[in-house]
């Protein structure tokens, strides 16, 4: 085996390099998101310190080149993975009072975080690929093997993090994971007598134990950090306006999901309720679909309040049910079918027919997932609906300005496919250059729609449709081009 070390220690270091990476996006949900510029900012400052690294490690490998140094170098990348394990939270709750800008926070975030580690990481490959050179008549095919190896390392890692370690794991024990690793890969090259490699591994566990405990007296009580195959949720309870809640959160922005401790069959939020005005435009539904689960607090309500309905669930992430039974009270119901896919996808090959289609799909609590606004995703809509069919989405944008690019561009999409649109503001909004929850009305056909009610709470919300013209000042959005991200962006400003 030792005749391979440097090869086992270059596919070692290429699968951390991945899943930290990968692990990151973990880290950095909870506190700014998983929008595209959050991805972007991610990614490029581990790309850059990486390249730093290689350049250093080719530097290091011409002045400096023995084992004990390499392991040293493990080392260090050890050191700085579990200081990102320990210190992330600390440092991303205290970074979210005082940077208000999402690009800004998410560089400087992960300049502390992920650089000085990748930095390391990057310097083994062209430190470890030195050593081995011991021949320079074939350095080119030991050094294309050598990178080989690095790489397969990486796709290892990719798939062992995403498809395994991180929603198995969770995100802080699969980065305790991965500074152990390096720990026990720097002992592998260090030599017995080198005994500094040998004393960080007990100490390494005992600053683990310890900084833990502090981080939990640091954090809210009753908090459950559970990450899927899909994203990191942070669960725990609150009041609510004298209330006591329990919610589920993946960002810092706002609350996706919410109960009453008291009473979990009523809905916490307004938003959810104007989707209730499906009984005024579509009284005699029977079949409907909802696209964006969550932990089901409006099926519940839908199947209470029309007990001659059924409502299809498409939920992608399929442990969703398995928290919302845990934590938010959800039961089976066979009038609640599930289906855990892609909204967009499920659109694609659906030939069923719905009555009322309810959106309520984020991947942030802003952002919508671009491939459910297109022009072809509203044309999928359209077909899915029966004759006399209704589209109720929420929306979360301002009307005017730049925090109303989104719903301006969700507009003109709907436009182009559906005879007939209108909108409705949340109470108590504020006004149209302000971020609110508001919700669209698409219908099939072009049959007048009335606006009044002889229902108390629903005449309340049919008085909140918008009568004020909106100008269509951007294109539709399509598959090939759909710049959400670009739009919401103004929003967190």
């Amino acid at each position: 085996m030792k005749k391979y070390i440097l090869e086992i220690i270059l596919f070692v270091s290429g699968a951390v390099g991945m899943i930290f990476e990968l692990a990151g996006s973990r880290v950095l949900a909870p506190y700014l998101g998983t929008s595209l510029p959050v991805w972007t900012g991610l990614i490029g400052i581990i790309l850059g310190s990486l390249s730093l690294g290689y350049f250093l490690g080719g530097k290091l490998a011409d002045k400096r080149l023995n084992k004990k140094t390499l392991s040293l170098i493990l080392a260090a990348a050890a050191f700085f993975i579990g200081l990102t394990a320990i210190g992330k939270d600390f440092l991303l709750f205290f970074l979210s009072d005082i940077v208000n800008n999402i690009n800004l926070g998410t560089v400087i975030a992960s300049l502390v975080l992920f650089a000085p580690a990748s930095i390391f990481l990057g310097v083994v490959s062209p430190y470890a690929i030195r050593l081995k050179l011991d021949s320079l008549d074939k350095s080119g095919s030991l050094v294309g093997r050598l990178y080989a190896i690095s790489t397969v390392g990486s796709i290892a890692g990719t798939f062992a993090a995403g498809f395994w370690m991180i929603p198995f794991f969770g995100t802080s024990l699969v980065l305790y994971i991965l500074a152990l690793v390096m720990v026990l890969a720097a002992l592998s090259v260090s030599g017995r007598n080198f005994f500094l490699i040998k004393l960080s591994l007990p100490v390494v566990l005992a600053i683990v134990f310890y900084a833990s405990a502090a981080l939990g007296a640091f954090m809210p009580p009753e908090r459950f950090d559970v990450d899927t195959k899909y994203n990191r949720y942070w669960i725990y309870e609150k009041d609510y306006y004298g209330s006591p809640i329990r919610v589920l959160r993946t960002d810092p922005f706002g609350i996706q999901a919410a109960v009453y401790i008291n009473d979990p069959n009523e809905l916490v939020f307004d938003y959810l309720k104007y989707f209730r005005l499906a009984e005024h435009f579509r009284p005699e539904a029977k079949k409907t679909l909802l696209i964006g689960g969550g932990v089901f607090t409006w099926p519940r309500d839908y199947i209470k309040r029309n007990p001659g309905a059924t409502i299809d669930v498409v939920e992608i992430d399929e442990e969703l049910t398995d928290i919302a039974k845990k934590y938010f009270y959800f039961q089976d119901d066979q009038r609640i079918k599930i289906i855990n896919e892609d909204g967009r996808t499920f659109l694609n090959r659906n030939r069923e027919k719905y009555d009322c289609i309810f959106l309520d799909a984020f991947n942030s609590h802003i952002s919508i997932p671009f491939q459910l606004t297109t022009k072809e995703t509203a044309q999928r809509v359209y077909d899915a609906l029966s004759d006399d069919g209704v589209v109720l989405a929420n929306i979360i944008s301002g009307i005017s300005g730049d925090k109303g690019k989104f719903l301006r561009a969700e507009l003109a999409t709907y436009k182009e496919i559906f005879p007939q649109l209108h909108l409705f503001t949340i109470a108590n909004a504020g006004g149209p250059d302000q971020t609110q929850n508001l919700l669209l009305a698409a219908f099939k056909n072009k049959k007048e729609v009335s606006f009044t009610s002889d229902d108390r709470e629903l005449r309340r919300y049919l008085k909140n449709l918008w009568t004020e013209e909106i100008e269509l000042d951007l294109p539709a959005l399509t598959d090939d081009r759909a710049p959400v991200d670009f739009y919401t962006k103004h929003i967190l400003k």
